[in-house]
């Protein structure tokens, strides 16, 4: 992560919580591939299908970022995909916390 993320702060990405976030990290690709998108265009499009009443707000400081993140609501999962990015990336899986502890008595609507 560049100077500056601010996911550097995040305890997921720190450490021994990074290291262990990684080593699902080629499934997830994989599951990427077999779609037919991006690891980006995937989460996002994930997420769409969960609810309607999910909107994913992906961030971007890149033209090409955005177009990419566009593009995930052309992505069609199956629903075996979405079962298997829901047995890799829950939260039981992903390890360390979303936000620094320092934050965490600010945020009541979120904890994975």
């Amino acid at each position: 992560l560049v100077s500056g993320d601010l996911r550097r702060a995040m305890p997921r990405f720190q450490g021994e919580h990074l290291d262990a976030n990684l080593r699902w990290l080629p499934a997830y690709r994989a599951i990427a591939a077999e779609a037919g998108c991006t690891p980006a265009q995937l989460a996002i499009a994930w997420l769409l299908h969960k609810a309607p009443h999910i909107l994913p707000l992906p961030g971007t400081t890149q033209v090409a970022h955005l177009e990419e993140n566009l593009a995930a609501a052309d992505v069609s999962l199956p629903a075996q995909l979405i079962e298997r990015l829901d047995a890799l990336v829950n939260q039981h899986t992903v390890s360390g916390g979303r936000y620094p502890a320092a934050n965490e008595s600010e945020v009541d609507t979120e904890t994975f």
